[in-house]
């Protein structure tokens, strides 16, 4: 018997957070009546986490929560979180969340010399009766214990405390600032937490990139890896890359890419949920043939999405329309939509936890990326290749098609390659080349490979016109595949050759005619003669028996003569 997998076996119950993605490498969200510490450095969304938490739960799973801050006053927390859409004073008219401040003076804990939470106790039970909670935020726990250097006191009072949220059945996040080395100041609270979830604000190349890690999360299986996250004004949402598995649909329709040739090059288009590449050097056309896929895009009724990372929208409409392709009424109709951003703006984690929102919200069967070449600026090409790696996985999920432009650089040799390496994940990837001959530079288009499609293999010369993007047949010449002006020259000697053999045909052809017509004339002059000499013959004949006539009168004439003496002497004999 195949035994059942992590997913399959119970867990321990969980409360859904509704911070999207991050229930999702949880399995489900934190751990229910029991205790989860979220830390981090200064800045990195600790308490916007944990108050989403609770609004969440207020709005979307009936849980009323309760929020005691140690540092932030509520008239502060209620101002800060109003730019994510969270209005908390409503929330405490309908009794469905409480925000507490409780001020703590570390002079005077000093002076003191004692420790002792039960007055915190008081003052949380009595706000969780107050609207029936389920969860609870203690933000942040430092500031309760930054007074003492006990480790013994203070392992007893957390233990004490987390003690008391789980007797309670409390859900509760406790939020902590980093310590040197440790995931908080005292570093014991993550010991006595059932989930720890770390919050990372890191700067590299003088571009910030925000990650979520769970360092732990007992009795339950749960993503180990660093996940980039977004705050915005939606709030928090996770993206989650283990999550992604090779189980998406493979379509069988096939989509247009606005060029009738390149269709038929790729034996109708290109399958529906694919990954299209276009790679070539500077000025090949890679953009063009972009924008013709999200003009097709859209006259099918499709929504396309195109991210533009060198040129503003205007910038490339107006472009577009110097080779007859007008985008302008499918950007008015709301079926195209721009998002033009320096690559520079966002690390690769923040580019692609906005795309993942963009393509969430929007919902396009098209999506353009023009070009991933920038996206090395601001990380290493594998880190490149990861992201990429990613978002190919998430928009085949989706049965999204995705085109993909890629600038190469280099000689020859570096066509056949990208700098993200991604050639592996792509499906249909077609090379766009300079072809330089004759003291020019033309374009050719080649086919490189599509999977599952008997795609022709020939190289067309690309070429930018009026209306638009034509492929034109391959032409071989005596030095081999002629594009441009060599290619008009040898079209042109070719004609004069045809012009040459079509005349020599048309002299041979005249020639023949007057000779057939001089044996015509010859055989109908013979004709003539004959039917000369026939006619003489006639009349020779006709003579001839006119002679033998007259001759044969002539004997009868005579013999009658004679015979009428013969009866005169007869009849005197008688």
């Amino acid at each position: 018997m195949i035994a059942s997998t992590a997913s399959e076996r119970q867990s321990i119950p969980k409360a859904p957070t509704g911070i999207h993605g991050l229930d999702e490498i949880t399995g489900g969200g934190l751990p229910r009546g029991r205790p989860t510490l979220v830390c981090g450095s200064a800045g990195c969304g600790k308490t916007l986490m944990a108050m989403e938490f609770l609004v969440r739960g207020a709005t979307e799973f009936d849980e009323p929560g309760v929020f005691f801050a140690f540092e932030e006053t509520a008239d502060d927390l209620t101002a800060n979180v109003r730019s994510l859409g969270f209005d908390l004073e409503d929330l405490a008219a309908r009794d469905k969340l409480v925000v507490e401040h409780i001020h703590i003076d570390r002079s005077q804990i000093e002076e003191a010399g004692e420790f002792d939470l039960e007055g915190l106790f008081i003052r949380l039970g009595l706000a969780i009766d107050m609207v029936g909670a389920k969860r609870v935020v203690l933000d942040t726990l430092e500031t309760l214990f930054g007074g003492f250097d006990n480790e013994a006191i203070l392992r007893s009072e957390l233990r004490r405390l987390f003690r008391w949220l789980k007797d309670r059945g409390l859900t509760a996040v406790i939020t902590a600032e980093r310590g040197e080395g440790t995931l908080t100041r005292q570093g014991l609270e993550e010991y006595v937490s059932d989930c720890v979830i770390q919050l990372d604000h890191r700067m590299h190349d003088q571009v910030s990139t925000r990650r979520l890690r769970i360092v732990k999360y007992r009795g339950t299986h749960h993503g180990t890896n660093e996940y980039p996250f977004l705050i915005d004004g939606d709030g928090f949402s996770v993206l989650p890359l283990s999550s992604l598995k090779l189980d998406h649909v493979a379509s069988t329709e096939r989509v247009s890419t606005g060029i009738e040739r390149l269709d038929t090059m790729l034996a109708g288009g290109v399958y529906r949920g694919t990954s299209v590449l276009l790679s070539g050097t500077a000025g090949t056309g890679k953009s063009s043939i972009s924008a013709h896929m999200a003009a097709a895009c859209c006259q099918r009724g499709e929504r396309c999405l195109y991210y533009s990372f060198e040129e503003s929208p205007q910038q490339v409409l107006r472009n577009m329309r110097s080779i007859g392709l007008d985008l302008e009424p499918w950007l008015a109709s709301g079926m195209l939509h721009f998002v033009s951003t320096r690559p520079t703006f966002h690390g690769l984690e923040m580019h692609l936890a906005t795309m993942f929102k963009h393509i969430r919200q929007f919902d396009p069967q098209l999506v353009i990326i023009d070009p991933i070449s920038n996206f090395i600026a601001v990380s290493t090409a594998g880190e490149a290749h990861a992201m990429l790696l990613r978002l190919v996985d998430f928009l085949k999920s989706r049965q999204t098609t995705a085109v993909f432009v890629s600038l190469v650089s280099g000689g020859k040799g570096f066509l056949e390659a990208t700098e993200q390496n991604i050639s592996s994940l792509i499906d249909t990837w077609i090379l766009l080349r300079d072809v330089e001959l004759g003291g020019e530079r033309n374009r050719g288009l080649h086919v490189l490979k599509s999977r599952g499609t008997p795609h022709s293999n020939q190289v067309r010369e690309f070429v930018l016109t009026s209306h638009g993007v034509e492929l034109r047949d391959v032409y071989v010449g005596p030095e081999g595949v002629l594009t441009g002006s060599m290619r008009l020259a040898q079209e042109a000697k070719e004609r004069e050759a045809a012009e040459a053999r079509r005349q020599a045909i048309a002299r041979k052809r005249r020639e023949i005619d007057r000779r057939r017509q001089a044996l015509a004339a010859q055989i109908a002059a013979l004709r003539a003669e004959a039917e000369s000499e026939e006619l003489e013959l006639e009349l020779l004949l006709s003579a001839e028996e006119a002679v033998d006539r007259r001759l044969t009168d002539d004997r009868l004439g005579m013999a009658q003569s004679r015979r009428a003496e013969g009866d005169k002497e007869e009849e005197k004999t008688a």
